[in-house]
């Protein structure tokens, strides 16, 4: 990703395309291939010199806090379901981790049991 000086020229060389294609020009997408628009126009701000808040946790702002966990989610027209970095994030999972899937129809819970550890849940 471009920042500073390179950034500014490269975004001022491409000034005549959409905003989308000068973020991916500039080197801001993501490892799945989604546009980080919001990192590129921090990026661009600070690059002209303006100082900003660090944005984690919502910061000082009061403003709107982006997405919250909420602890829903529905199957999506392809038939995935997604369980957003939330709440990987809060069971402390690492990208590249296995885990066994069971489902349980009577509950219609679904349980991630990690490969590492074939001895099952813990029975309490």
């Amino acid at each position: 990703m471009l920042v500073g000086q390179a950034l500014l020229e490269r975004a001022r060389s491409l000034s005549n395309r959409p905003e989308d294609q000068i973020a991916r020009a500039c080197g801001y997408v993501g490892p799945s291939g989604r546009l980080l628009k919001k990192s590129f126009y921090r990026a661009l701000v600070e690059a002209k010199g303006y100082s900003l808040p660090n944005g984690s946790n919502g910061g000082s702002g009061g403003g709107a806090k982006g997405r919250q966990a909420e602890f829903r989610t529905r199957v999506h027209g392809n038939g995935n379901l997604l369980i957003g970095h939330a709440y990987t994030r809060r069971l402390g999972l690492e990208p590249g981790q296995e885990f066994r899937i069971e489902l349980h129809r009577d509950s219609g819970a679904i349980w991630l049991t990690p490969l590492d550890s074939e001895s099952g849940p813990d029975e309490a």
